[in-house]
């Protein structure tokens, strides 16, 4: 569990900057070089790299370094856990929210009928 919680932890960290996203968005895309990126997304070399690796250490991309350029691709991590997460507690608030539909329906209905008494 506390494995499960950290790496929870650690990919949604990773997914919560808009760089980061957008880092993997355009790796989707293609492979790219550290210095493309920081080109891309007009930040240094430097800004850059410490996006990468946070994205490297949650598994979402992979880096390999060849001669002076250290090229990018997208990881292997598919994000199952993730988004299975995600479902577990849509399928909550889902739950709650349409249970609150239906206490609400029914007050209106309980105040109607309640109006209706005082008019008579």
């Amino acid at each position: 569990m506390v494995h499960y919680q950290t790496r929870l932890d650690t990919t949604f960290a990773a997914l919560s900057d808009v760089t980061r996203r957008g880092v993997l968005e355009q790796l989707g895309s293609s492979d790219a070089s550290i210095s493309d990126l920081a080109e891309r997304f007009h930040m240094t070399l430097t800004g850059m790299k410490k996006h990468v690796s946070v994205l490297e250490e949650a598994g979402l991309v992979i880096t390999e370094k060849v001669g002076r350029v250290r090229t990018c691709r997208l990881g292997q991590r598919r994000l199952e856990e993730e988004a299975a997460w995600i479902e577990r507690h849509r399928q909550l608030w889902s739950a709650r929210f349409d249970a609150l539909d239906k206490l609400v329906e029914h007050m209106k209905r309980e105040e109607k009928v309640d109006a209706q008494r005082k008019r008579r």
